[in-house]
């Protein structure tokens, strides 16, 4: 995953609307996928690459969610090959709000993007939110996720 802290995420509107797409198709299940894009001080998602959760209990996978390595070095020889990157992760909290939670944090290696997309019962619709997790010593304050304005484009 890319390491320079972004100051904005601009994403477009087609990669957007597959990860809501895969996400649907997820359901109960947390849906994820990796985010490729360009970076430099604004960064770009351009496309997504959808994957299957792998959380190794799979009653738990509605709470959880695991990415297959092996779909993450695909996704990053893909990637280069385009001249993108993978920026982070997206993933989805098919009945909570689209904050990172702790297991989220836990289990992301930082630095990382992360973009999730919560829902509440009975909606329809996602709520979308863009987090960035820094690289930080253990019970550092600067640990906390930290919101990332992001922008659609296109």
């Amino acid at each position: 995953m890319a390491a320079i802290t972004p100051v904005r995420l601009t994403v477009d509107r087609h990669a957007l609307t597959v990860l809501g797409r895969v996400f649907d198709a997820a359901q109960p299940a947390e849906g994820c996928a990796l985010l490729l894009g360009t970076t430099g001080p604004s960064w770009h998602l351009r496309s997504v690459w959808p994957c299957l959760n792998v959380w190794p209990q799979p009653a738990e996978r509605s709470r959880r969610f695991s990415l297959d390595p092996r779909e993450q070095l695909l996704a990053q020889r893909w990637a280069r090959q385009r001249g993108l990157a993978v920026l982070g992760a997206g993933h989805s909290h098919p009945c909570s709000a689209p904050v990172p939670s702790a297991v989220d944090r836990a289990l992301t290696v930082a630095p990382a993007l992360l973009l999730i997309a919560g829902r509440a019962p009975e909606s329809p619709r996602w709520c979308w939110e863009c987090w960035w997790l820094p690289e930080s010593e253990p019970d550092d304050p600067a640990a906390t996720p930290q919101r990332l304005p992001w922008t659609m484009d296109g």
